[in-house]
């Protein structure tokens, strides 16, 4: 059963806050937390990031980066990554939890979700509705597996 869900970028203000609420969302019954490989701790979700979660009524408010570590993941069932590269660090990190690393966007193609920060309004958006899709499609496949 994946109840504990850790979902991880580079900074911990851009992909993975939204993408924690968005399974929150999809999935309430879910205990899903975001952390970063470089995280810039302490700090909230980027304005960025916030704006356009909240054009989609989707609220940041509350986060804080945190760093990840080998120690944090041994507390997950699943942890997803939004690169390979990510899941790559994360395996060295705690190698134990190789079986328990996938791509954010593993339902979708194994598509990488790329790093919007600094950069436009639209590649916020663009990244938003990537990330949207592929939490959707693991909170069906996670409802599947628990059904």
């Amino acid at each position: 059963m994946f109840n504990k869900i850790l979902v991880v970028c580079v900074g911990n203000i851009c992909r993975s806050p939204t993408a924690e609420r968005l399974l929150k969302n999809y999935h309430p019954q879910l205990t899903v937390t975001s952390a970063g490989l470089g995280a810039l701790v302490g700090k909230g979700a980027d304005v960025g990031a916030i704006r356009v979660a909240e054009q989609h009524n989707l609220s940041l408010e509350g986060h804080c980066a945190k760093q990840v570590s080998g120690k944090m993941c041994r507390e997950y069932d699943l942890i997803l990554a939004m690169e390979k590269r990510h899941i790559s660090a994360i395996c060295e990190m705690a190698p134990e939890m190789r079986g328990k690393v996938m791509l954010f966007g593993h339902w979708d193609a194994e598509r990488e979700i790329p790093d919007p920060y600094r950069k436009s309004h639209d590649a916020f958006e663009a990244v938003y509705g990537l990330l949207d899709q592929s939490a959707q499609k693991w909170a069906n496949a996670l409802n599947a597996h628990q059904g």
